[in-house]
């Protein structure tokens, strides 16, 4: 398997993951009750969610806009990185146990790492074929 298919399908993985959560959004909204501060209705943050990730994925999906969902993918794993960070020193872990909240964050690390890379990629990409 080449780079650029590699690279594809790492994408479309990602655009996936971001269309399965705007779904979650709409068919399970309290699941993200948790996660969501309490000043922010859980109302609100199920539809911007559910837009920006929705969106996002059509962006990656499409290869003209690849570069585009990819930052916009980066930038949403940075904006979760809090989450995460909180989930570890609280008591009531938000999705589990210590041992998961400590896994999923080397994930987020991941997430953020490939996210831009894939995005540079797309970008060196688009510049060399023009």
């Amino acid at each position: 398997m080449n780079t650029v298919m590699l690279r594809t399908l790492l994408s479309y993985f990602f655009g996936i993951i971001l269309a399965l959560g705007a779904i979650a959004h709409v068919l399970k909204p309290e699941f993200y009750g948790p996660m969501v501060p309490a000043p922010i209705p859980l109302v609100l943050a199920n539809v911007v969610a559910t837009i920006v990730e929705g969106t996002l994925a059509v962006l990656i999906f499409l290869p003209a806009t690849r570069r585009w969902g990819l930052i916009g993918f980066t930038a949403l794993m940075i904006a979760f990185l809090p989450i995460h960070l909180w989930d570890l020193v609280r008591e009531d872990h938000l999705f589990g146990s210590m041992t998961a909240a400590l896994i999923r964050l080397p994930i987020q690390f991941a997430f953020i790492a490939l996210g831009a890379w894939l995005a540079r990629k797309e970008a060196s990409s688009a510049s060399a074929t023009s």
